[in-house]
């Protein structure tokens, strides 16, 4: 595996402003955010803050949607992105790698409480479908916001230990994960282990921006189980109904994945002040060369991949 170079610890002054351009705009009349640009629409109005600029961005896990960014998009306006991708030192995340190691300035494998990564290396750190199935959530969270130049954004996306699909998942038997991970996501390498920290929940991230002083800019949550093959998605669909009802509500079927656009500040004294959940307020706070046809390749590179997810909003 290579090593963390090829231009990611390139120096430059950040503006932060996550909520820039078309963001800021819709912001202002009231207007949702298009759920089918989540991350995509964050991601370009920071590019467009840093004109004539490179930006480098890690993505953290083998099965991020790297789609839902857009970079091929802004690699075809012309802009600079680097692009490396991080995941943990396993069997199924090494058989992904390989398949797409091409598409990547570097890909990065490790233990990910400890895997080098450059300090303030990165402009954008995208975590997707990894937080859920690693042990220790909160040190790899470090890990990533570390890597992170002040003003940068962490965009992340998982499985909600909340939900009645995560409820599923951890409970069945592995043989039986195995057999409805192969219908559900045929050719798709898996299934990874399902972990689900309590840290992987509204809450848990809600308190986690608070103690290291992030800033939760957006969040929003989604539907995202396959509708086919039509049988087995029904009958999935019907035992996440039945969990949510038998639990009462414990465990929530209106959705399956989180989503959140963080920014850490430029000022490490600022602190989140609001949009959290009412369990997390009120707590003490501690101070406690790039390619832009990579990155065009990168955004197709997982289209087998993650295919069977659909369009944002879910099935």
């Amino acid at each position: 595996m290579s090593t963390v170079e090829g231009g990611v610890s390139r120096g430059g002054a950040h503006r932060s402003g996550v909520t820039r351009g078309a963001t800021a705009r819709r912001r202002s009349r009231g207007e949702q955010p298009d759920p089918r640009r989540f991350f995509a629409e964050p991601l370009r109005d920071y590019v467009l803050a840093e004109p004539g600029r490179a930006v480098c961005l890690l993505q953290a896990g083998c099965m991020a949607p790297l789609r839902e960014l857009g970079l091929g998009e802004l690699a075809e306006a012309g802009h600079e992105i680097g692009v490396s991708v991080v995941d943990a030192d396993n069997a199924l995340a090494r058989l992904v790698l390989d398949q797409i190691r091409d598409a990547y300035d570097d890909v990065i494998v490790g233990d990910m409480r400890t895997v080098p990564l450059p300090p303030r290396g990165y402009d954008v750190v995208y975590c997707g479908h990894l937080l859920e199935r690693v042990p220790h959530t909160e040190l790899v969270l470090d890990r990533l916001v570390g890597a992170l130049r002040p003003g940068g954004l962490l965009l992340l996306r998982f499985a909600d230990r909340d939900s009645a699909w995560a409820a599923l998942d951890r409970w069945l038997p592995g043989t039986m994960r195995q057999a409805i991970w192969r219908r559900l996501h045929p050719g798709v390498p898996g299934p990874f282990p399902a972990v689900y920290e309590p840290a992987v929940t509204e809450r848990g991230i809600a308190s986690y921006a608070l103690m290291r002083g992030l800033v939760i800019a957006q969040r929003s949550a989604e539907r995202t189980l396959p509708a086919s093959p039509r049988r087995l998605s029904s009958s999935v669909r019907v035992t996440c109904a039945a969990i949510a009802r038998l639990t009462r509500g414990r465990y929530d079927n209106s959705h399956d994945e989180l989503l959140y656009v963080i920014r850490k500040p430029e000022d490490r004294f600022a602190r989140v002040v609001g949009g959290l959940p009412r369990e997390a307020r009120g707590h003490p706070t501690r101070g406690g060369p790039h390619d832009g046809g990579r990155a065009s390749r990168a955004d197709g590179a997982l289209a087998d991949l993650d295919a069977w997810r659909g369009p944002a909003g879910g099935a």
